[in-house]
């Protein structure tokens, strides 16, 4: 099994991996798909139609998927509307109701062209969208459906069908170190005396170089610290209608002065600050998904600014979270729709845990033992966004979540590794959790917090 860390962790836009930059990409390859379909002189009067299903229909207008499938529509991507004032853009898109699509003038207008589907979510993922080539009559020429699968990663209903949501996960023997579980982790890495994050390095070095790799991860840390640097100056209130302030800056100014302040006051302010900033709509790192995004960062941010961090660390750090993102990924899910928030906060958790249980000197058995630990106590976690937002409970949530992956990793490092409850075990029993979850409480924001701020 193989799941790339630089797939684990993109560079994009709030304030959702998989209802924002998830059908972002799926529009903007659907019209790659489009403009190969088209001849020059059946082009007239067509017009493109998204119906978006599950959990991208009920949460859809809190996280800006309706923007996201325009954006893609028009051909941006993520990561490159860094910079752009991004509410700006989408006006001006609206306005102009067409896509250019090679020589091609398609019709599409908003909110005209775009469907919230409120009924049966689709068979194969809560996370369910199709995307339409309309003739002149209104006939479909051209359709396809895709599946925001959790983290920006896609995958087509013919993928899903034939068993492929690991598209973006090569063979096993393509790898020198295939492993697929934390068991066969472990004995690779006893074995073959290596860490985690050698063995994670060998197995990256077979689709990428050491140089780009190295640039690569680098970018990825510097966005990560670039983030929780901005959200640490912003100020204001978070768009969407709750009308929540930013607090990071004003928690990092009670904070920085105090005697008494503890490394979960700064875990608090430094995670604080990503998510703000996911909510914003801005750029941050899938870590693995935007609304865990705070969890790494945070404990990556602190441990580089309270201690003398070389670039060699950070990258250990981050290659040894993405092993363990790659086996919750392949083994479960990370997506928040199919098995609620222990998938996103909970694998942030202990992919933050194992990183930080690795840089501080951990054995491949107290890594895997800091990211069960991190993992098995979000176990159940629901997902239940108020009014579909990635606000509440989320930015706080992600605090939390930097804080059991703190306490997990130095309680890991206080033992040998021996413990009880494997980490394979744990997320075997996140999946089951997640399937038995009722929809309400994965990310439908029909249960839960969801329904009861009217209370508070």
């Amino acid at each position: 099994m193989f799941i790339s860390a630089l797939e684990l962790f993109k560079i994009g836009i709030g304030p959702s991996s998989s209802h924002t930059i998830g059908p972002m990409i799926a529009a903007r390859q659907f019209m790659q798909t489009v403009a190969t379909y088209l001849q020059p002189q059946t082009a007239a009067d067509w017009q493109v139609h998204c119906i978006l299903k599950g959990s991208l229909a009920y949460t859809g207008k809190g996280h800006a998927t309706d923007r996201a499938v325009m954006l893609g529509l028009h051909g941006y991507e993520a990561e490159n509307l860094h910079g752009l004032n991004v509410s700006d853009l989408v006006e001006t898109l609206a306005t102009r109701q067409q896509l250019d699509c090679a020589d091609h003038r398609i019709a599409f207008k908003m909110p005209d062209n775009i469907a919230f589907d409120f009924g049966e979510p689709l068979p194969e993922h809560p996370n369910g969208m199709i995307l339409r080539l309309l003739d002149e009559s209104g006939q479909t020429a051209l359709e396809e459906t895709y599946f925001s699968i959790g983290g920006g990663f896609i995958a087509t209903k013919a993928q899903l069908q034939k068993q492929a949501e690991t598209a973006f996960v090569e063979p096993a023997l393509a790898s020198p170190y295939p492993f697929d579980t934390a068991k066969s982790m472990l004995a690779m890495a006893k074995q073959n005396s290596l860490s985690i994050a050698e063995m994670k390095l060998a197995n990256e070095l077979t689709r990428y170089n050491l140089t780009e790799l190295h640039t690569r991860l680098d970018a990825i840390w510097h966005a990560m610290r670039d983030c929780v640097e901005a959200g640490l100056k912003a100020e204001g209130t978070l768009p969407g209608g709750l009308n929540v302030k930013r607090r990071a800056k004003a928690l990092l100014a009670q904070i920085e002065n105090d005697p008494e302040t503890t490394v979960n006051d700064w875990l608090c302010a430094y995670a604080m600050a990503v998510n703000e900033e996911n909510a914003a709509g801005h750029r941050v790192v899938t870590a693995p998904t935007n609304g865990a995004a705070g969890v790494i960062p945070a404990v990556l941010y602190y441990y580089v600014t309270h201690h003398r961090t070389p670039i060699e660390t950070i990258r250990e750090f981050l290659l040894t979270a993405s092993a363990i993102g790659g086996l919750i990924k392949h083994m479960s899910s990370i997506s928040g729709a199919e098995v609620g928030c222990q998938g996103e906060v909970g694998s942030a958790s202990a992919m933050a845990a194992a990183g930080l249980c690795a840089i501080r000197g951990g054995t491949p058995e107290q890594i895997e033992n800091a990211a069960e630990i991190a993992l098995e106590h979000h176990l159940g976690m629901t997902c239940d966004p108020v009014m579909g937002l990635v606000q509440i409970p989320c930015i706080e949530r992600n605090g939390f979540g930097a804080i059991k992956a703190y306490a997990a990793a130095s309680l890991a490092l206080r033992g040998n590794g021996e413990h009880f409850m494997p980490l394979d075990s744990c997320i075997k029993a996140m999946k089951e959790t997640g399937l038995e979850m009722s929809h309400k409480y994965k990310e439908t924001s029909l249960g839960g917090l969801a329904v009861h701020i009217i209370e508070c």
